[in-house]
């Protein structure tokens, strides 16, 4: 069987050779540097979450049966595409889980202490640094909201007891045996964003969490608190999040995602390219506003990003192309 493995960390491809020694690995950037035999060859893609799977990357792979996608999230694919083919899609659903949840206390703490800021103004002009323009907050005491409550939700929650926070959370399914084991309280989104210092989010990007965090929500959490994502930059909507904090309504916000990443870092292909819609140009800017503001810390999308996680990820991706191709897969999304 031809896999094509696209975009591999240093030193994955050599993991996954092993692994998968019987079988054709063609490493590769994209599928456009494939070449075109090659490509009618491939019966299995893997793709990580920066690389968008649409209906023309589909088109040009006539027999591909599977994609595997090294992330939980399955938002760069284009599902009705995959679906009309019949083609299996497999993702890693759970992985680096305290990876992400110390992500999540990394922003935190820079924030809460100012440190990004320190540092930055330090670099450029540490002779007229006050250090009183720097007073932070303790995490001890503060009341964290965690919106949703999965392998990533839970253990957030653990580390902010240990910090001697109080946790309210919010999830579709609350777990109240952990609720009971962790001293934890569930409640309505409506009442986490209402009681809550700070709110972080760890829900999947699918049509029902769509700027989960509008407007309407974003009015509803405490002046003066805070917003970590490390989810998907489409749970918020990055418009009413900017006002929300020029308005002094949010102290401030930790991002690791941003609402059209993926077209952020290809916008000056899109502006050369023109047509591109006006809600996304609004989105691009919005961004933008976000990455200037001095009470916001954004990330590229890196809260994963530890060698034992992306081992996890690689370990597991493997193992869903293997059980695919002994016709047990296993891991499926399934179409809505």
């Amino acid at each position: 069987m031809t896999i094509a493995y696209i975009r591999p960390y240093e030193g994955e491809l050599a993991i996954v050779q092993a692994a998968l020694a019987e079988h054709t690995i063609i490493d590769a950037t994209c599928v456009w540097d494939i070449a075109e035999a090659d490509r009618h060859a491939v019966e299995v893609l893997s793709v990580f979450v920066d690389y968008e799977v649409t209906a023309d990357v589909l088109e040009m792979l006539p027999n591909l049966r599977l994609i595997a996608t090294r992330s939980a999230g399955f938002d760069h694919i284009d599902m009705t595409a995959a679906q009309a083919r019949g083609i299996v899609v497999t993702r890693v659903p759970h992985y680096g889980a305290r990876t992400v949840a110390e992500y999540v206390f990394a922003l935190l703490f820079a924030l809460s202490r100012n440190a990004y800021r320190a540092y930055a103004d330090m670099q450029r002009d540490a002779a007229s640094v006050d250090v009183q323009s720097y007073e932070g907050f303790d995490l001890c005491g503060k009341t964290l909201g965690v919106v949703g409550t999965g392998a990533i939700g839970k253990s957030v929650c653990q580390i902010a007891r240990g910090l001697g926070m109080t946790v309210v959370a919010y999830d579709v399914y609350p777990d109240q045996a952990f609720a009971e084991a962790e001293g934890l309280t569930y409640a309505s989104l409506e009442v986490v964003l209402v009681q809550a210092d700070i709110v972080t989010l760890h829900v999947p990007s699918m049509p029902a969490t769509r700027h989960l965090l509008n407007a309407e929500r974003l009015a509803l959490m405490k002046p003066g608190s805070y917003l970590i994502n490390t989810a998907r930059g489409e749970i918020v909507d990055t418009q009413a999040l900017v006002a929300a904090l020029h308005s002094g309504h949010l102290a401030g916000a930790g991002l690791d995602v941003l609402e059209g990443e993926h077209e952020l870092r290809e916008e000056i292909d899109l502006l050369v390219a023109g047509g591109m819609p006006p809600e996304l140009w609004q989105t691009l800017v919005a961004d933008h506003a976000l990455l200037d503001m001095p009470n916001v810390i954004v990330t590229p999308h890196i809260a994963f990003n530890t060698a034992e996680a992306k081992r996890e990820i690689t370990d597991i991706t493997v193992g869903n192309i293997q059980a695919c191709i002994e016709g047990a897969p296993r891991n499926i999304v399934t179409y809505a």
